[in-house]
């Protein structure tokens, strides 16, 4: 089935983005953009899976940490400081400070997937919402043309 070499590898903890405690509207971004930018060299082709952890509570659970952060494997870590409450492990409502580790699929052509359009079906987990109203048939058949209707299903023997 799979190459085994294609597993997802994890980086070691990535910590690019200080929270300033000053700033209410600021807060720790160690996403995938930021990382990128620090350090050009980094290349992720596509994260399997993430961890998060602050970096002064290592082995407390992010969601036991009281701080409202999300940790996304298609963004990376985000903490606004605007979005912390006083309380929990941290007197003041500001964003402790996170690293995040990620696990990469190598950046090998046989790991990536094909750039063209294949056969084979796979399954999608994005979901895309139309705005667009549903096309629906006309009320009435315009002048000049016939409707053909299927054969009624009721007469199967």
């Amino acid at each position: 089935c799979c190459l085994p070499d294609c597993d997802c590898v994890w980086t070691d903890w990535i910590d690019v983005s200080y929270p300033d405690s000053s700033d209410r509207n600021g807060g720790d971004y160690e996403t995938f953009e930021k990382i990128k930018e620090s350090n050009d060299s980094w290349v992720c082709v596509k994260a399997e899976n993430i961890s998060c952890r602050a970096e002064k509570f290592p082995d407390i659970p992010i969601e036991n940490l009281g701080q409202t952060v999300i940790c996304d494997v298609n963004t990376g870590l985000i903490c606004n400081n605007s979005d912390q409450q006083i309380g929990g492990i941290i007197p003041m409502p500001v964003c402790l400070n996170y690293e995040i580790s990620v696990c990469c699929i190598p950046n090998k052509p046989e790991c990536l997937p094909p750039p063209t359009a294949s056969t084979t079906t796979s399954l999608s987990t994005t979901s895309t919402t139309s705005t667009t109203a549903p096309t629906t048939v006309p009320p009435e058949t315009p002048i000049g043309t016939t409707t053909t209707m299927p054969p009624s299903s009721s007469t199967s023997s």
